[in-house]
């Protein structure tokens, strides 16, 4: 995650660390630049973060992050959760070769405040995918292709029912009523 309490000059050096540990280790399977949502996040709401990365901002840490990882890092992963699909649409043509998943019942971002839904089907991922002009693939974690059983089981799972996430700033804190000697 970046763009809460860190810069451009923390992203180069972290880039640099991971192209280091990677050289080293070899573990890594890709690398997924997360942009902070703030507008639930309890740090931005105390006043100690930033509003998140610029769309900017996020594109150019997609974009360096392929220059600086190639080839030790292969796949640079964007978050449709996060981007949106216009955003991943734009990341696709910055470098990323990864949407990551369609995933279900994404809370955590949503929760933080985001707009970009709790699931995406993979008739709509890929139809995302080839409006960006590439050509979508299933695959595993490892980035093998899944069999054609696991790609048609894929495309017929039902769909998700909503998920309704509760605003954080509709709760109370627990521990404001409590007294540091009671602990």
């Amino acid at each position: 995650m970046f763009g809460h309490v860190d810069g451009p000059l923390n992203w180069a050096r972290h880039l640099v660390a991971v192209r280091e540990l990677q050289r080293r280790s070899g573990g890594f399977t890709e690398f997924i630049p997360l942009p902070f949502v703030h507008m639930e996040a309890p740090i931005y709401l105390k006043g100690r973060a930033r509003r998140g990365p610029t769309f900017r901002e996020a594109l150019l840490m997609q974009a360096v992050a392929r220059l600086a990882l190639h080839p030790l890092i292969p796949n640079i992963q964007a978050s449709w959760v996060k981007l949106g699909p216009d955003g991943v649409a734009r990341c696709l043509a910055a470098g990323v070769n990864d949407l990551g998943g369609t995933l279900m019942n994404e809370t955590i971002t949503r929760s933080a405040g985001a707009q970009h839904g709790q699931e995406m089907s993979p008739t709509q991922l890929e139809a995302m995918i080839r409006a960006a002009g590439r050509i979508p693939v299933q695959r595993t974690t490892l980035y093998a292709p899944v069999s054609a059983e696991r790609h048609a089981v894929s495309f017929a799972a039902p769909a998700l029912a909503d998920v309704v996430n509760t605003p954080a700033r509709n709760y109370q804190r627990a521990d404001s009523a409590v007294s540091p000697s009671a602990l």
